[in-house]
């Protein structure tokens, strides 16, 4: 291994509380007259709730359990619509088709209006924002001990600016160069990561291991033939790993990742 690509959300940066409280916002707006309204004043004012009342909340674990099911900042108002639906989500193939209900105009204007108000919240409450988004100090020291072994890099769906005042707030910006930090700019899909990053930077797939919380990602590359690792210490559960192993992917926990990426 020469290079390790890393997701961001549920790899790095444990930010499912930001996601469902931004996420919730948006759907609000598209969606003034939801039921789901009855349920959201504490999460709707212009400070950053605490994360302990985000993560009690009725809605979240619900939402953090069909999270991996998605790709982008869209897809959290997709859940919400599944949530207020009462929609059957089993598995990829029916997140698919409830998400066909919905127009590429809502899509994209959900997409916009949720970097907004994240910029908004981020803004307006600087330290209660970085608050709803913790980390795993484990992985973060495995990175810091291997730091000179590997070259690292970023594939996110998150926006730059995000990424880089976290990495701070992290204390590991120093980890990442600039240039090989890719958000949402780079393109959809983490194809479109992986492969600017071999174009760019000269390696070759074969050098390459991607680490991420969610098994749909690692299916989108896995025909690169870059080694697939699936972060368990994200936002998936037994239907993810048990994929996972099926498919030869690394299954890592935060006691085996160590190992599972550098041996030893």
């Amino acid at each position: 291994m020469k290079l390790l690509a890393l997701d961001f959300d549920g790899v790095i940066s444990d930010s499912a509380p930001e996601c469902f409280v931004v996420g919730f916002h948006t759907y609000l707006d598209l969606c003034p007259e939801s039921r789901l309204a009855l349920s959201a004043a504490a999460l709707r004012s212009g400070r950053a709730p605490e994360r302990l009342d985000v993560e009690d909340h009725p809605l979240y674990r619900p939402f953090v359990d069909l999270m991996p099911l998605g790709n982008r900042a869209e897809d959290f108002g997709i859940v919400l619509g599944a949530l207020e639906a009462r929609a059957e989500i089993a598995d990829q193939a029916s997140y698919d088709a409830f998400r066909a209900r919905f127009s590429e105009a809502w899509i994209e204007t959900f997409h916009r209006r949720f970097y907004e108000n994240r910029s908004a919240l981020a803004g307006e409450d600087p330290r209660g924002w970085e608050r709803l988004m913790g980390t795993y100090p484990e992985f973060l020291a495995v990175l810091r001990r291997r730091a000179a072994d590997v070259d690292l890099a970023i594939a996110t769906a998150k926006d730059r600016v995000s990424v880089q005042a976290l990495l701070q707030s992290y204390e590991i910006a120093d980890l990442f160069p600039p240039d090989r930090i890719l958000d949402k700019e780079t393109g959809v899909s983490k194809v479109a990561h992986l492969l600017h990053l071999r174009e760019r930077f000269g390696f070759e797939f074969l050098d390459i291991t991607f680490v991420d919380d969610k098994l749909n990602h690692l299916d989108s590359v896995a025909s690169l033939r870059v080694r697939c690792a699936l972060a368990t210490w994200g936002y998936n559960g037994a239907r993810e790993v048990e994929l996972a192993q099926s498919r030869g992917y690394l299954v890592c926990t935060l006691e085996n990742v160590e190992a599972q990426l550098f041996g030893g």
